[in-house]
């Protein structure tokens, strides 16, 4: 019995021994897998309303060159940065204005503003939010060649009389400036005592996420805890990777084999790349602008029936699919890439009949292969030049259509093909009778270029210069301009954001803000 009962105290100290070693062995296990947390992406799963949520995000970029938000020339890097940097004004899906770093504005008069900033809101650091953040980042864009010189070039001072104030004194009025403060903002005292451009420190921001690191292969971002909206938006997607390329054929075949989410691109052809089908799409229009300007003080063109009869005769839908290939979207007006602000109420549509009826009622004739009128004595022919860059290959194009279509009508065009030099020559005295050009459209909805005074098309309405820079007048505007016609929209460039069939979320792209709610994307397991 003696000997039983110490076996059985020795088999109860092996047996404890044997756990001792076991938590042990477990605890350096969890230690060292801590450690290795810390310094890689793990992709953790979360149960949110019964989906398995997936914490990372994995996204590709070509032609790296900075994440500072100032500096970058990337297009996607810009997209990016949005995630991590914040304006003091946002622009909504249909481009209407809203507070981000801002409380208020106050117009003090055409040319003087007063911005208060939100103190409250933290740097990712932990610091506040202050006006000379405002000040500073204005003078960064100032004094390099930023892709936002353009939103502060009439910014003549900038005052901070205490860290929630910001007076900006402008050189000359300008039209809804405020669409002109969505450019990111960056911290004066996080830069302080160094060369901005040259700086090596990783960029800072007060947005949704924080850059983590930054190497030769991959850009990490974590979800940053200290942003603004964070208790009543909190991302769903904890951290992004983004991995570089050289090339977006390797971003496309990445994406094919599932280990890339989210691609964004304007190219016609992605479908020659990923195919047709086993991921999702949002396109969106763009803001590349195409248009067709008419001379309104020629002696032919300055006759409204002949710019709307021109009007009627061409065909977009046809340019765009027997030229184009279908990789733009038809567009009528300035405005018509998501504003809220475009109104069709009159638009001009295609119809051969209409075009001939046009130019009878406005006194044209049709005789001996061309229309003819009497104008101050003279008899005056249809026969109309219309210039385009002979560099530019598909607008010359476009132009060889247009000629086709409008002869189908009566009206005689010559193509008159130039180089670069000569081609802006034409466009910036407006010596021509029609020009074949585009623009991209400027998020501030300012219609100055194409209607205002010394627009494009030498274009004259006193009640349209009357009502231009009034937003509720908008509406009166394009009414007038629909009739009078002093440029024809043709069409606008498309975007696409494709997304593998795991990615979910609310999806609202524009080409203002790429990654708009944001917060509610995620990946599926």
């Amino acid at each position: 019995m003696k000997s039983s009962g110490n076996n059985f105290f020795k088999y109860i100290f092996i047996l404890v021994v044997i756990g001792l070693i076991c938590g042990a062995v477990y605890i350096i296990y969890n230690q060292d897998k801590d450690e290795e947390n810390n310094n890689e992406v793990v992709d953790n799963v979360t149960e949110i309303q019964d989906i398995s949520i997936v914490e990372n995000l994995k996204m590709g970029i070509t032609n790296f060159d900075t994440m500072n938000p100032i500096l970058t020339k990337n297009r996607e890097i810009v997209n990016i940065d949005k995630l991590i940097f914040d304006s003091l004004f946002n622009i909504t899906t249909d481009y209407k204005i809203e507070n981000s770093l801002a409380t208020s504005i106050e117009k003090i008069s055409d040319t003087q503003y007063n911005i208060k900033v939100n103190t409250d809101i933290k740097w990712q650091d932990g610091s506040s939010l202050i006006s000379r953040d405002v000040s500073y980042t204005i003078d960064q864009i100032k004094n390099t060649d930023s892709i936002y010189s353009s939103n502060v070039n009439q910014i003549a001072n900038v005052d901070t009389p205490d860290s929630e104030n910001v007076i900006i004194t402008l050189n000359q009025s300008v039209p809804f400036f405020e669409y002109n403060l969505t450019f990111p903002i960056v911290s004066s005292r996080y830069y302080m005592n160094e060369e901005f451009a040259n700086s090596s420190k990783i960029p800072m921001g007060t947005g949704m996420y924080k850059i983590a690191s930054i190497d030769d292969d991959n850009i990490l971002l974590i979800r940053n805890d200290r942003w603004k909206n964070i208790k009543t938006e909190t991302p769903r997607t904890q951290s992004i990777t983004i991995h570089k390329y050289n090339a977006i054929g390797e971003i496309f075949n990445t994406f094919k084999l599932g280990n890339i989410d989210v691609v964004n691109t304007y190219m016609s052809n992605y479908s020659d790349y990923v195919g047709t089908l086993g991921y999702n799409k949002r396109e969106y229009a763009g803001r590349d602008y195409d248009f067709l300007s008419f001379n309104c003080s020629d002696n032919i063109l300055s006759d409204v029936n002949v710019r709307k009869a021109i009007n009627y005769a061409i065909n977009k839908e046809n340019i765009i699919s027997t030229v184009l290939n279908n990789s733009k979207y038809v567009s009528n007006s300035p405005l018509d890439y998501g504003s809220y602000l475009y109104k069709n109420d009159g638009q001009i549509s295609f119809n051969q009949d209409e075009a001939k009826s046009t130019l009878q009622n406005g006194g044209w004739t049709y005789a001996s292969n061309r229309w003819q009128k009497n104008i101050n004595g003279y008899v005056r022919n249809i026969t109309l030049s219309l210039v385009v860059n002979q560099n530019n290959e598909e607008r010359v194009r476009v132009a060889e259509n247009i000629k086709s279509q409008l002869a189908d009508v009566g009206i005689k065009i010559n193509v008159v093909k130039v180089n670069d030099d000569k081609y802006y020559d034409y466009l910036n005295k407006k010596n021509y009778q029609m020009i074949l050009t585009g623009v991209t459209n400027s998020v501030n909805p300012d219609l100055t270029y194409f209607y205002g005074n010394g627009n494009i098309s030498n274009y004259y309405n006193e009640e349209v210069l009357s009502k231009i820079n009034s937003l509720d007048s908008y509406s009166d505007v394009q009414k007038i301009v629909n009739e009078e016609v002093p440029h024809i929209g043709l069409y606008r460039n498309r975007g696409a954001v494709i997304l593998n069939l795991n990615v979910g979320g609310d999806f609202a792209p524009n080409s203002a803000f790429l990654y708009y709610n944001f917060y509610k994307w995620y990946r599926q397991q």
